[in-house]
Parts: C-alpha cells; sequence; structure tokens
C-alpha cells in the first residue's frame, strides 16, 4: 500500500527486507533496527548441531510482500519517544543439544549495549527457553506492578516437531520480540538479573538461577492475588473500567483465533483438493494425445495455485496468527498485573478497617464499666485495667496508622506504574494491531494478484494453436465409417 504525500512513512531495515510503517503527522516514530549493526553469526560451540532457518525464510520473503524481519515484524517496545536507544538484543543461530537424559535447542542471545552498568559491550551468550522463563519469573516477582512481557507458549497447538525448522523460527522470533519488549522497558531493563541473563557464562549462570524464591512461594502469592481480585469492595474506576476493556480485548481476540484456525483448516482442505485434482488433469492428458498440451497446462497452473496458497497459509500463521495469539497472553499478563494491584490495595483497605475497629473500640473502653473484667477479678483496679487497654489500643493504632502509610505508598506506586505501562502498551498495541491487518490484507492482495496471473498465463497458452490439436480429415471419416459398421 502506498502511503499518502501528508503522512510521513518510517523504514525499519531487517537483515533482508525492509518493512514501512505509516503513521499520522501527529506521531513521531523513531525506530533505529539492531539488526541493521554488524554482528558475528559464528557459533562458538563446535561439536552442537547448527540450524539454519535462513533457506526456509527465503521463498517467504519473495511471495509475501511486507517484510517478515524478526524485529520489523512485530516492533511493540520500539523508541517512539524521541530517545537513542542504548540496549540491543538479537536472538539467532538456534543449535540442538543432546544429553544422556534430553535434547534441548539453545539460542545465541548478543547483545550490544553502551551502558555504563556492563562490564562491557559486546556480548554473546546462549541461553534454552527455561531460561527465558526463570528471567521473566524473577522480572515479576521484583516488580510485581509492571508490565512484564509475555513468552511463547512452551509446546505447540498445532503439535509441531519442537526441534524442526518450522517450530524453530516460530520460536526464536518470539523470544526476539521478548528480549526487545524488555530492553525498552524503561525500569526492566535495568535489572540486575536482566544483565546476569544477558552477560553471565554458562556457570555463573546457573549459579545464580538457583537464587530466588521458592515454588510453594510462588503458588501462595498467586492464591493471595486471585483471593483479593474477587475480595476487592472499592477498585478505583479507572482500573474497573482497565479491567472490563482487558477482559473484552480478550474475548475478542479470542474469537479472532478461533476464526483464522478454522480459516486455516478450510484453507488446507482446500489445498488438498487442489493437490489432488491436478494429477486427473496429467493422467487424462496420457489418455488424450489431441488435448495433452491443454491438459497439462491445466495440471501446471493447479501447481502453482498450491504453492501459492502454501504460501498465503505460512505467512498468515506467521504474520496474523501468531501475533493475535501473543497479544491473548498480553492479555493474560495485564490481567495477572492488576489482580496484584488488587492484592495491594485491598492489604490497604484491611488495615483502614482494622484503624477503624480498634479506634470504635477505643471509645467504647473509655465510657466501659472494667468492674466485671477479668483484670478486676484478677485483684487489679478497674481504672488501672482501663487505662492499660487504652494505651495498648493506642499503641496498636499507632502500629496501624505505619501499616496504613505503608501499603498507601505501595498502592500509590503501583498505580502509578501500571497506568504508566498501559499508556506505553495501548500505544504500541494500535499500532501493531493496525499493521498486523495491514499485513494480512497485502497478503490477501498478493495472492489473488498471483493466482489472476497465473491463471490468465493458462487461458493464453491454452489459446495457442500449438496446445491445441484439431482432429484431420481423413481421421473424422475413418471414426464416421467405424460408427457406421
Amino acid at each position: 500500500m502506498a502511503a499518502s504525500e501528508d503522512t510521513p512513512a518510517i523504514s525499519a531495515v531487517g537483515e533482508n527486507s525492509t518493512t514501512q510503517i505509516k503513521c499520522s503527522p501527529n506521531e513521531k516514530i523513531k525506530f533505529k533496527d539492531p539488526l541493521m549493526t554488524g554482528l558475528d553469526k559464528d557459533s562458538d560451540d563446535d561439536g552442537m548441531e547448527s540450524l539454519d532457518l535462513e533457506a526456509s525464510n527465503k521463498s517467504e520473503e519473495e511471495s509475501v510482500s511486507r517484510s517478515s524481519s524478526l524485529i520489523a515484524n512485530f516492533r511493540l517496545d520500539d523508541d517512539c519517544d524521541g530517545e537513542t536507544r542504548d540496549l540491543f538484543i538479537v536472538v539467532d543461530d538456534p543449535e540442538k543439544h543432546t544429553s544422556t537424559l534430553e535434547a534441548y535447542i539453545t539460542f545465541r542471545v548478543t547483545t550490544k549495549t553502551t551502558r555504563d552498568e556492563f562490564e562491557g559491550s559486546d556480548f554473546s551468550v546462549r541461553r534454552r527457553y527455561n531460561d527465558f522463563l526463570w528471567i521473566r519469573h524473577r522480572l515479576e516477582e521484583k516488580y510485581p506492578t509492571h508490565l512484564v512481557p509475555p513468552l511463547p507458549e512452551k509446546h505447540s497447538l498445532k503439535r509441531m516437531d519442537r526441534f524442526s525448522t518450522e517450530f524453530l523460527k516460530v520460536r526464536q522470533t518470539a523470544l526476539q520480540k521478548f528480549l526487545t519488549r524488555v530492553a525498552d522497558h524503561p525500569v526492566l531493563s535495568f535489572d540486575k538479573c536482566f544483565q546476569i541473563f544477558l552477560t553471565a557464562k554458562a556457570w555463573e549462570f546457573q549459579a545464580h538461577k538457583k537464587q530466588g524464591s521458592g515454588f510453594l512461594t510462588r503458588v501462595s502469592e498467586s492464591l493471595n492475588n486471585m483471593s483479593a481480585s474477587y475480595m476487592m469492595k472499592n477498585r478505583p474506576p479507572e482500573f474497573a473500567l482497565m479491567h472490563d476493556y482487558i477482559t473484552l480485548l480478550s474475548d475478542k481476540l479470542g474469537v479472532m483465533d478461533r476464526i483464522a484456525q478454522r480459516v486455516a483448516k478450510e484453507q488446507n482442505d482446500y489445498m488438498a483438493e487442489l493437490l489432488e485434482w491436478g494429477p486427473c488433469y496429467t493422467l487424462w492428458a496420457n489418455a488424450e494425445d489431441q488435448l495433452a498440451g491443454a491438459l497439462l497446462t491445466m495440471s501446471k497452473a493447479l501447481d502453482e495455485c498450491v504453492r501459492t496458497i502454501k504460501e498465503l497459509i505460512d505467512a498468515t500463521d506467521n504474520r496474523f496468527a501468531q501475533p493475535i495469539k501473543e497479544y491473548l497472553l498480553y492479555t493474560e499478563c495485564i490481567k495477572n498485573v492488576l489482580r496484584r494491584r488488587d492484592a495491594i490495595q485491598n492489604e490497604y483497605d484491611s488495615v483502614i478497617e482494622e484503624i477503624g475497629r480498634r479506634k470504635e473500640e477505643k471509645e467504647t473502653i473509655k465510657t466501659s464499666d472494667q468492674t466485671y473484667s477479668i483484670g478486676a477479678f484478677l485483684g487489679k483496679d478497674p481504672e488501672d485495667v482501663k487505662q492499660q487497654k487504652h494505651e495498648k489500643l493506642e499503641q496498636q493504632i499507632s502500629d496501624l496508622i505505619r501499616q496504613m502509610e505503608y501499603f498507601n505508598d505501595r498502592t500509590v506506586v503501583a498505580n502509578a506504574d501500571l497506568k504508566a505501562d498501559m499508556e506505553r502498551w495501548h500505544k504500541h498495541k494500535q499500532r501493531d494491531l493496525k499493521e498486523i491487518f495491514i499485513t494480512l490484507a497485502d497478503m490477501h492482495i498478493a495472492y489473488y494478484e498471483k493466482n489472476l496471473a497465473i491463471w490468465e498465463s493458462t487461458i493464453r497458452t491454452i489459446q495457442n494453436k500449438d496446445h491445441i490439436q484439431l482432429p484431420s480429415t481423413a481421421s473424422i471419416n475413418e471414426n464416421q465409417d467405424h460408427g457406421i459398421v
């Protein structure tokens, strides 16, 4: 699609292709693609099996009108505020490792940075999926009210071989998106554990992974967050609206995901029919010498149609279905952050309620008669008993007020963190979904244009006299004679 004259276009250049993002004149978007920097792609592990994904990418780049670059394909956390990015991360070079007990895949994580917190500017480490899972859990533990980007699901619903090129390409792209988003986050990117993830050698990283909270602690916190959401009485209107919006968005994306799966099934069924249809013309051509040219041309056209529908199915899955699934995961992340925010506010509200009860109890003691209290039965003066209870309540109220101030500060910080992250997320979501839908439209336009060209060429070929051999007059008379006999 061509951009209008008054709409600026920003180009994000990947290793093999270029994508243009159209934005309104009011949006100031600057994008610096880390793939533009020259990174060494040679593996340091000579004994490992390298799985090259470049060959499978070439055919897709030729058939799809828009870029399929790892970062240009889905740019959630690009630098849209005009600031200079100082942390570039690239995930590539998947390698298969086989041990006595298991086989697994590691990816090379290459980092380039100018930050002073790092002890250098270039780092290259290898990480497996469980390592990515670890860093995400640590970020969630340390920053419970920040929006930590989602990771792809560990197992594919398509039941693909986890060592296949297709699966590794999808997994590599998703891990790239995750690290790019974290690197562009103004808080998460400066975390010490994230720095260790990017720079530590294998043995250092494994030692560091053993630190942190245990499984039971995480389960307990999760249950507490879920119960707090249900017990919430006075959630602020802005967060109530946020919860309703995310729930509605999740439902809409879920419907789109299910429809995309049905369309993909129908397209695969259509491709299977074409695969059966083409050979029919080839076999027919063997029995019809005079129509052989036209029949073989039809068979060739159907083979070309199979190729174009296969390209559309793969491109739709990689550039539409996968991003939609990823935004579904993002909505679940936001719901979890909202639950943790609710848990903090619930603690604050509980302390306020407790302070109210203690104050009421203190007022009741002022006018109460302690003659028949337990202390009086033990020989204490009723006035002394009243005074002791009054002082005890004063101390409890003072402690509760300190707790209230602490939880109030936590609630204010949680609200500010979540609102800031949601503001960024809404801006990126609007741009990304727009790009996803435009890409889907472009892919279908390209698909139908290719099919139109195939059948126009087929018609011209069939109309060519060289491919239609009309029967001679002698053969017609011979056939009529055989019919009379």
